[in-house]
């Protein structure tokens, strides 16, 4: 099968350091190569992969030095060049939310679209009803809640490679946080479950310009005056089968409606169990009393730590490359591209639209 990736061009695929999406399109990208396809990623020029690259950047735009730059014209000129090409694909996929649908109008049964951020955003019903013949692919269940109504496909789970962390068969003596510093990811909350405990806290995490200010006055004070908490940064792919594995299990106190949640898969690819809070995705994710343990307060997480350090690593490890490996996510995908290209498009006209370009974002 001829196949299109589109990430949004936020960071490299796979990303240098965080960056969850491009992370996951890097990984399915590379799987259905391996599966016998031929792929083609829409992406920078830095992209490390196995399928034809087409660069439509020089490089990623988080990560760019320019002090100048539009994400709306870099996406803009990646989508006018994947419709250039079109005729060369059996299925495009995109992962940059609705940005392509004026785009691709004529054909939306010849596209997949995974939605990779939340849905709960004011202004999004008014897109999904007034593009219907968009097939759309969820990251989780729970994911879709917002708009039930919408053109859904098919819900697929992150998958990434199983060769890419080593897994450690024995408990660390420290907990984890990774990812993003956020008022939805609560940092705060694993600082406390890891005081309670007595614990070492690492926290390696990246702290976006619009998370600054909540980190100077509500984290950073935490840290200073808590020996027992260590913030390492920002961490690539090469740190984290150290920096997993080495934990004694990795803390997802979340308080937001995750869609997926990468890192608890990040975290059983490296053996380490997941104490997780029940919001969005993670009882889809964690198998409770298996790969982890799913919490609703402060209290049962401090227990659920205890318990998750006596769970088998190595079925942790397991259930990840059952469950979560790059093979079985691309696995499910040619499913939905197979049913792309034999299935009509739904019978729903594009309803006449003047929105203009200049005020379409991507909200990943």
């Amino acid at each position: 099968m001829r196949i299109a990736q589109v990430p949004p061009l936020y960071e490299a695929v796979p990303p240098k350091f965080y960056g969850g999406t491009e992370r996951v399109v890097a990984h399915l990208t590379d799987a259905l190569v391996e599966l016998g396809h031929e792929v083609t990623l829409f992406a920078s020029a830095e992209a490390q992969t196995k399928a034809r690259l087409v660069s439509v950047r020089d490089q990623a735009i988080r990560l760019d030095p320019a002090t100048l730059k539009s994400d709306l014209a870099a996406h803009i000129t990646q989508l006018t060049e994947v419709r250039r090409r079109a005729a060369e694909f059996d299925v495009i996929h995109f992962h940059t939310d609705m940005m392509h649908f004026p785009f691709f109008e004529a054909t939306p049964g010849k596209t997949l679209t995974t939605l990779h951020g939340r849905l709960d955003l004011k202004d999004l019903p008014d897109v999904y009803r007034r593009w219907r013949q968009f097939p759309l692919v969820s990251i989780s269940d729970d994911q879709r809640r917002p708009i039930p109504f919408a053109n859904w496909a098919g819900t697929v789970h992150h998958g990434m490679s199983a060769e890419l962390y080593q897994p450690s068969y024995e408990p660390g003596d420290y907990l984890a946080f990774l990812g993003r510093i956020s008022p939805e990811k609560r940092p705060d909350r694993a600082i406390a479950i890891a005081k309670r405990l007595g614990m070492r806290l690492k926290i390696a995490a990246k702290v976006d310009a619009a998370d600054l200010r909540y980190y100077q006055e509500k984290i950073e004070p935490l840290i200073l005056s808590e020996p027992l908490v260590e913030y390492i940064g920002e961490i690539g792919d090469a740190e984290k089968s150290a920096f997993l594995g080495g934990a004694a299990a990795l803390l997802f106190p979340i308080d937001w409606p995750e869609p997926f949640g990468l890192v608890m898969i990040e975290a059983m690819a490296c053996g380490t169990p997941v104490v997780a809070y029940a919001c969005g995705s993670v009882p889809e994710v964690i198998e409770d009393g298996v790969t982890g343990y799913i919490v609703h307060d402060e209290d049962q997480a401090v227990t659920a730590v205890t318990r998750a350090m006596g769970l088998n690593r190595r079925e942790v490890r397991r259930r990840f490359e059952h469950r979560f490996s790059a093979t079985a996510m691309a696995r499910r995908y040619l499913d939905l591209y197979a049913d792309a290209r034999t299935s009509a498009p739904p019978n729903v006209a594009p309803e006449r639209n003047s929105i203009r370009l200049d005020r379409i974002s991507l909200s990943l």
